[in-house]
């Protein structure tokens, strides 16, 4: 994998690939209404729990609202359930959660170690801001490190498919904080090259692998 970033320019000057294809499209957006569809239908009372579980706790809206950076830089706004106290929360991401965060709520420590919050993401998979699988959305003020990520080589060409709930890096350990420049790297090569071998089968095997990711990795906090 590493060998990709050597070969990333010459790529993207030759081929001009780093974007689906309208057909690949088109069978993405009908995967991502038929299992985001059926996922919320299964999911419902699961999330209905999580829902009722925030607003009993603590204070303040159950939903989180964060403007993030969408398909072809476009900002939207993705949904989460809210994990921080509400005086506490960071709309702009100025400060990476960082483990045992002060401002998460116990309840909000839970929800986040299973990704039980990013939940509500299925809502904006319907509604077309983002898709089941794919880079993950970036908050409009995240750094890794001292490093601003859009100045990072080939950063941009992360955007040129809709953000996913979950991605390729996620599934390959490149989850949790994004707190070096290094580990911001390795995050835009995974991306890259889900988006250069894109396929339903490999949705489908990561959508499998994430489910596993969630219960055994320790590195979501």
């Amino acid at each position: 994998m590493d060998t990709l970033v050597q070969v990333l320019p010459a790529s993207i000057e030759r081929l001009g690939i780093w974007r689906l294809s309208r057909r690949q499209e088109t069978i993405k957006r009908a995967e991502d209404l038929i299992l985001a569809s059926l996922l919320l239908l299964l999911l419902t009372p699961l999330m209905a729990a999580a829902a009722l579980a925030v607003k009993l706790t603590t204070p303040g809206p159950v939903l989180f609202r964060q403007r993030r950076v969408g398909q072809d830089g476009e900002v939207i706004e993705v949904l989460k359930f809210r994990t921080m106290y509400a005086d506490r929360c960071d709309p702009n991401a100025a400060q990476q959660t960082r483990r045992n965060d002060p401002r998460i709520t116990p309840v909000g420590r839970f929800l986040r170690r299973f990704s039980l919050d990013e939940l509500p993401q299925l809502l904006n998979v319907i509604g077309g801001s983002m898709s089941l699988v794919g880079p993950r959305p970036h908050a409009l003020g995240v750094k890794a490190g001292a490093i601003v990520l859009d100045t990072l080589p080939h950063y941009h060409a992360r955007h040129n498919v809709k953000p996913g709930i979950t991605g390729w890096a996620q599934i390959n350990g490149c989850r949790g904080a994004l707190d070096s420049a290094e580990k911001a790297q390795q995050r835009i090569v995974h991306d890259l090259y889900y988006i250069l071998n894109w396929s339903l089968l490999f949705d489908l095997r990561i959508i499998k692998r994430t489910a596993w990711v969630i219960l055994f990795d320790r590195s979501a906090f």
